[in-house]
């Protein structure tokens, strides 16, 4: 119930969307590196996947990236870009893939009907999609065979509980997303990272618990909390008209999170 009760909150607090996303659209279409769509294939699931490489003249690690409640958008995509500017193979899957009209993806939905459908994915169908999307990552010949996840939002929530399932990760990334269960956490088997907003007490509320029982659990889990800063402030802190707090959190969780990748 616990769980459940943050996900509804989450449908709030992700929304609204920056309606209009033309600014990253336009950012993605203006990059130099190379990005591309590939259908990862399982059981009778073919998931869409946005792939951006660095430019670089060795192997490098790869972020799987875990999308919003919103589902794909165009700033989803354009953060994939970010990851692979500094030196990442990118991988974003489309968790809508095949839900949508017609066999569609997010592109299918309007923007209500994509947060209904994102909240009401069944769970194990999310961890084989990621983990059908990571081995297909790691199994690239750019890829030097290093895994992390970042989720956001919805994503957020989702990138600790992949913790919790995926043994060979390097470390995981949790922007602004609720933990998993207590009982779940004694799986994860590397350091789990939070990027929170202080204007979000109803996320918010859920770190002492979760640093007590990652805790008892003998287990990392390192949250910052960026003061004056609104829920889905990477993406509202990189919009044109965002607020000095969001835009200054969007900057120091992102140097924050580089640093991390690099320490890893």
């Amino acid at each position: 119930m616990k769980r459940t009760v943050l996900t509804l909150a989450l449908i709030l607090l992700c929304a609204p969307l920056a309606a209009a996303q033309d600014w990253a659209q336009a950012k993605v279409e203006k990059s130099p590196r190379h990005r591309e769509w590939v259908t990862v294939k399982h059981g009778d699931r073919a998931v869409e996947t946005f792939v951006v490489y660095p430019e670089s003249a060795s192997k490098t690690p790869v972020v799987l990236i875990i999308h919003e409640i919103f589902g794909m958008t165009d700033w989803v995509q354009d953060l994939a870009d970010q990851v692979a500017a500094a030196g990442y193979i990118a991988v974003a899957p489309d968790l809508l893939s095949g839900m949508g009209p017609n066999g569609g993806r997010s592109t299918s939905f309007t923007q209500s009907q994509a947060v209904e459908a994102v909240s009401h994915l069944n769970p194990d169908q999310i961890t084989a999609d990621l983990n059908a999307v990571a081995d297909y990552a790691l199994k690239l010949p750019a890829s030097n065979g290093k895994l992390f996840v970042a989720g956001f939002c919805w994503g957020g929530g989702q990138s600790f509980r992949f913790a919790t399932n995926r043994s060979d990760l390097a470390a995981a990334f949790v922007f602004y997303g609720p933990p998993p269960d207590k009982d779940a956490m004694a799986r994860i088997k590397v350091p789990v990272y939070g990027f929170y907003a202080g204007n979000d007490a109803r996320i918010g509320a859920t770190i002492p618990d979760a640093i007590q029982e990652m805790k008892a659990a003998g287990k990392t889990y390192e949250p910052v909390t960026y003061d004056g800063a609104g829920h889905g402030f990477m993406r509202a802190g990189e919009a044109p008209d965002a607020t000095p707090a969001n835009a200054k959190a969007r900057d120091d969780a992102w140097a924050r999170w580089k640093k991390l990748l690099a320490e890893h």
